[in-house]
């Protein structure tokens, strides 16, 4: 999973369909909490951070979405930063709510829950840091409307746009207001996290997860551009994307184009 710097200038599926997916997906994974995770993350970490620092802006593209971890570790070791977590999925399954988000095991499914310090210590208490998100830095964009982690994250105050709200308001409107409160202090700046799977399947079907309902990729576009153009955007990770379901190389084109138009300086 190379971490690239560049110098800066609803659903028709039912809940209980999507949630079988999402268990199968975990069981099949279950052997990505292993110490193989720690190593990797704080080595992506250090990267990261030396990145930053340096003031490079860091494009890492994986892999599932438990990348993000060693991003936001290395960002935890500098400073207080915020994510706009773009995804498909809220990916808040924790110890504390397995009985409506399934069983525990596959970080991809995790990923918003552990990064708020939810979960297993050998990842999301690295360097005693926990968390290496604040709840309320946290900004969830594009999930399915009929996502089950939303009243709990609603509960916590974790801020959450589906895709349904992101079409009413407009993807230009939320991504002003989610800037307004990433951009604002006490953050030192903030992160993107950017799911392929946000995107509906009939213009991204190479995910593990492709749910209706998503976005289109002129919305995703519009989402993104505000939020890249920040001066207090520190990098983003891409991740989810399987080659292995994209034989015509469609998606990846599709990807490719979406980043140089939103990320690439003129």
């Amino acid at each position: 999973m190379p971490c690239i710097a560049r110098p800066r200038r609803e659903s028709t599926r039912s809940v209980g369909d999507r949630r079988e997916r999402r268990e199968a997906r975990c069981r099949a994974s279950r052997a990505r909490h292993d110490p193989k995770d720690t190593a990797y993350t704080r080595k992506l970490a250090g990267r990261v951070e030396r990145h930053v620092r340096d003031g490079d802006f860091p494009v890492v593209l994986g892999g599932d979405c438990s990348i993000l971890l060693g991003a936001v570790l290395g960002l935890r070791r500098l400073g207080r930063y915020g994510v706009a977590y773009v995804d498909g999925h809220g990916d808040f399954r924790h110890p504390g709510n397995v009985a409506v988000s399934g069983p525990l095991g596959a970080a991809a499914g995790e990923g918003v829950a552990q990064i708020t310090g939810r979960g297993q210590a050998d990842l999301t208490d690295l360097d005693g840091l926990r968390p290496y998100v604040r709840d309320a830095d946290v900004c969830v964009l594009g999930i399915r409307d009929a996502d089950e982690d939303q009243e709990e994250m609603a509960g916590l105050g974790i801020r959450h746009t589906p895709v349904g709200a992101i079409r009413r308001r407009g993807p230009d409107a939320v991504a002003r207001d989610t800037l307004k409160h990433l951009q604002s202090p006490p953050l030192d700046g903030f992160w993107i996290h950017l799911d392929a799977d946000v995107l509906d399947p009939s213009v991204m079907p190479a995910v593990d997860s492709p749910d209706p309902g998503g976005l289109l990729t002129g919305e995703l576009r519009a989402l993104l551009a505000p939020l890249a153009a920040s001066p207090r955007c520190a990098g983003v990770n891409v991740t989810i994307y399987d080659p292995d379901r994209d034989p015509s190389g469609d998606g990846a084109a599709l990807l490719a184009g979406l980043l140089e138009d939103v990320f690439a300086q003129p």
